[in-house]
């Protein structure tokens, strides 16, 4: 009998599933939240009623093309629990791109403090006879990115108050104080002739006050059809030399087709293409090969328009033991520098922090050094180094990977510092016109409390920093977008995945 039951129990069974109408999609309820999700093959599909954080974010990660391939890793946690409340692949190693500025900031802010300056000295071997330096000058570098025209204007103006007007032995340009490799060890080859790639030396100068330091500005203007455009440099220098072959042209577009690179392992900087006559011109942000030498050429300069002349030739050297200081020119303090360095991205400054709290704690400014104090500062605030690979100060390595947990995990960890405030100023903020508030996220999701640094390499777009929801509870977010083939995608997606974060009540989810 029981064989009987079985047979007739499989039979019904059978019938019932007959009648089920066949459906290639599946809908299922989450009783807890009330919300109704439909699956269709490998996408997500939430209902406009849903009010859960994991699905408003899974509908928008699936409904973007430019993710499909891609990675997302996201990391979102409370502010003032550190509990996580999201994440997607949080702890999948991926390329951070300028997100690891942060690690560098705050490794900078513990290690040397809000109130470090670098230095710039000028010393003598010799002494002053009357109106006479009889010896040697040296200008030594101490890791001092804001060396501008008008800074080599005031170290030359304060050797003429000590009444100096001549020095009998030579101008030499000291740049030990760092060791002498100048690029970061995965810098690709194509960055180096961009102001983003430029060479590290601890005697450096910069063209503006963003602080582009070991670069120079390029600007190409229009004249008349079939005449070459005019071309200018700033700072003035013969450092560089110009190759203009651009042409102007009669044209119904003002967009210009220019192209201007220096020519590796030179000064050479080649100008070509074609500008309308029509364009307002092009600007471009070129690095210089060799630092020293070109800080050397301002400083020389500066001499001159003081009247200040000289027998011997200007070099690179080191300042012997004896060598007393006559003049030193300190930086602004690091809490204001961390702002060109967060804000406006600054990779310059992030590799000469790394070289600089090397020297600081070992008494070598290397890479390799810096990068040791990084580590030891990111484990003590709780990072897993075991998780990580950390290759420069600035983000330009394509090597660098870190989770996006772990960089929510030190941007909580760090709010307990002294110097937080400092560290949190010196962060973009969202939709302020003002480029020295808002940065690089200037542009950027208007009306929403967002301070947040940006990043960008090639086929990588990443995000990280502090946000209030609508309801007024602040979270911690890390947002990494790996293996994009256009990483111009990377920011539109993160804003409305921001959005969507700030616009759903955390709290009671």
């Amino acid at each position: 009998m029981k064989i009987i039951y079985a047979g007739m129990f499989i039979i019904l069974l059978f019938i019932l599933y007959m009648l089920v109408p066949p459906n290639e999609s599946s809908t299922f309820t989450d009783e807890e939240e009330g919300e109704s999700v439909t699956e269709d093959g490998d996408n997500v599909h939430v209902s406009s009623s849903s009010n859960g954080l994991e699905n408003r974010i899974e509908a928008v990660l699936n409904e973007e093309e430019a993710l499909k391939g891609a990675i997302a890793g996201i990391s979102i946690r409370s502010g003032t629990t550190g509990d996580i409340r999201y994440d997607h692949f949080g702890d999948l190693r991926l390329h951070p791109a300028s997100n690891m500025k942060l690690l560098t900031g705050a490794a900078a802010l513990s290690v040397l403090g809000e109130d470090y300056r670098f230095s710039t000295q000028l010393l003598t071997d010799g002494v002053i006879d009357e109106h006479t330096l009889k010896g040697n000058l040296y200008i030594k570098g101490k890791g001092d990115p804001t060396l501008t025209v008008s800074a080599f204007k005031d170290i030359a103006l304060e050797l003429k108050q000590k009444g100096i007007t001549h020095i009998s032995g030579h101008i030499i340009g000291d740049d030990t104080w760092y060791d002498n490799e100048r690029l970061s060890r995965d810098l690709n080859w194509s960055d180096e002739t961009y102001y983003y790639g430029a060479q590290i030396s601890a005697l450096t100068a910069s063209p503006n006050e963003d602080f582009d330091a070991g670069s120079v500005i390029v600007s190409v203007h229009p004249q008349n059809e079939g005449e070459s455009p005019s071309v200018k440099i700033v700072p003035q220098t013969n450092y560089v030399q110009i190759e203009n072959q651009a042409i102007t042209t009669n044209s119904d577009t003002t967009e210009p087709n220019v192209t201007i690179e220096r020519t590796h392992g030179t000064n050479q900087i080649m100008i070509t293409g074609e500008i309308p006559s029509q364009s307002r011109g092009v600007y471009e942000w070129v690095s210089v090969w060799d630092p020293t030498q070109y800080a050397l050429d301002l400083f020389q300069s500066a001499l001159q328009t003081q009247g200040v002349s000289w027998s011997g030739t200007v070099v690179k050297g080191k300042a012997p033991k004896n060598a007393h200081i006559l003049f030193e020119r300190r930086s602004s303090p690091l809490s204001e520098l961390l702002v060109p360095f967060m804000k406006l991205s600054n990779n310059t400054i992030g590799e000469m922090l790394v070289k600089e709290i090397g020297r600081y704690k070992h008494g070598e400014g290397s890479w390799e050094k810096g990068l040791l104090v990084l580590e030891m500062e990111m484990n003590r605030m709780g990072m897993n180094l075991d998780t990580m690979l950390l290759r420069d100060g600035s983000g330009i390595s394509h090597i660098n990977m870190i989770p996006a947990n772990d960089i929510t995990s030190l941007l909580y960890t760090i709010q307990q510092q002294s110097w937080f405030q400092t560290f949190k100023h010196s962060l973009p903020v969202a939709g302020r016109a003002d480029r020295i508030i808002g940065g690089t996220l200037r542009y950027r999701m208007g009306g929403f409390n967002v301070q947040a640094k940006t990043g960008t390499i090639y086929g990588v777009s990443t995000l990280s920093g502090y946000a209030e929801t609508a309801q007024g509870e602040p979270i911690i977010f890390s947002i990494l977008l790996n293996n994009l083939l256009d990483d111009d995608d990377g920011p539109d997606i993160q804003d409305k995945l921001i959005k969507t974060i700030l616009n759903t009540d955390i709290v009671n989810q």
